[in-house]
C-alpha cells in the first residue's frame, strides 16, 4: 500500500467526524429554538384560556347585576300595582312585571351557559398549568444537556482539527489538492477500497492492469470511473491470522 494511502484514509476519517460534529453543534440551537417556540405557544394558549375564564366571570357578574336591576324593578312595580286605580293600569304593571321576569329567565339561562363554559375553561387552565410546569422543567433540562453536548463537541472538534492539520502537513501538495477536489465532488467520500477488482464506492470493475498496479502499491491511484482514490487490503491467510 502506498504511504500516502494511510494519510488519506486518516484525513477522510477526521473530516467525516468533524463534519458530523459540526452538524450536531449547528443542530442543537435549532432544536432548542423549536422546543422554546413550542413552549411559548403553550404559554400563549394558557394565557388565552385564563383571559377567557376572566371574561366569563366578568360576564356572569354583569348578568347577575342585571338580574338585581330587574328584581328591583319588579319590586317597585308591585308596589305601584297596589296603587293602581284602574284595571288598565293594573294590567300594564302586570305586563311590565311579566316582561321583567321573562328577561330574568333569559339572563339565568345565559348564566347557566356561562357556568358550563367556565367549568371547561377552569379544567383547561388547571391541566395546562400542570403540563406547562413539567414542560418548562423538560426544556431547561434539554437546554442544559444541549449546552453540555455543545461544549463536549467543541472540545472534540479542537482535538480533531489539530490532528487533521498534522495529517495535512504530511501529505504532498498534489495529493492534498486531489483530496480536496474529490471531497468536494463526492461530499466527503474520498477514498474507497477495491474489493475483488471492483471499486466499492461506484461498483465499477477496474481494469486488470490498474488493479494489479494498485496491489503493487507503488503509487496512489484513482478509480477511472468515479475518480476517487483507491486502496487495496490483501486478504489475510489462515497462517497470517494464526501467527498475528
Amino acid at each position: 500500500m502506498h504511504p500516502d494511502t494511510h494519510l488519506v484514509i486518516q484525513l477522510q476519517s477526521f473530516d467525516q467526524k468533524i463534519a458530523a460534529l459540526e452538524k450536531e453543534v449547528a443542530a442543537l440551537p435549532k432544536h432548542i429554538a423549536t422546543i422554546e417556540k413550542t413552549l411559548e405557544s403553550h404559554v400563549r394558549k394558557l394565557e388565552a384560556d385564563r383571559a377567557a375564564l376572566s371574561a366569563n366571570q366578568k360576564d356572569r357578574k354583569r348578568l347577575e347585576g342585571d338580574i338585581q336591576v330587574h328584581q328591583q324593578k319588579i319590586s317597585k312595580l308591585r308596589d305601584q300595582m297596589l296603587g293602581a286605580k284602574t284595571n288598565e293600569q293594573y294590567k300594564a304593571f302586570q305586563h311590565e312585571i311579566e316582561y321583567a321576569e321573562k328577561e330574568i329567565r333569559k339572563i339565568e339561562d345565559k348564566i347557566l351557559e356561562l357556568m358550563g363554559e367556565s367549568e371547561a375553561l377552569e379544567g383547561n387552565v388547571k391541566t395546562a398549568e400542570v403540563a406547562l410546569k413539567e414542560e418548562k422543567q423538560l426544556v431547561e433540562t434539554e437546554k442544559t444537556s444541549a449546552r453540555d453536548s455543545t461544549a463536549a463537541d467543541q472540545a472534540e472538534l479542537i482535538t480533531l482539527r489539530a490532528a487533521r492539520a498534522e495529517a495535512v502537513a504530511k501529505l504532498p501538495r498534489a495529493t492534498l489538492n486531489g483530496y480536496d477536489r474529490i471531497r468536494k465532488k463526492w461530499h466527503g467520500l474520498v477514498i474507497a477500497e477495491a474489493v475483488e477488482g471492483r471499486c466499492s464506492a461506484c461498483q465499477i470493475m477496474l481494469r486488470p492492469q490498474l488493479f494489479q498496479d494498485l496491489k503493487n502499491g507503488d503509487q496512489l491511484m484513482t478509480c477511472e470511473n468515479c475518480g476517487r482514490f483507491l486502496y487495496y487490503n490483501p486478504p489475510m491467510s489462515f497462517v497470517d491470522m494464526v501467527t498475528g
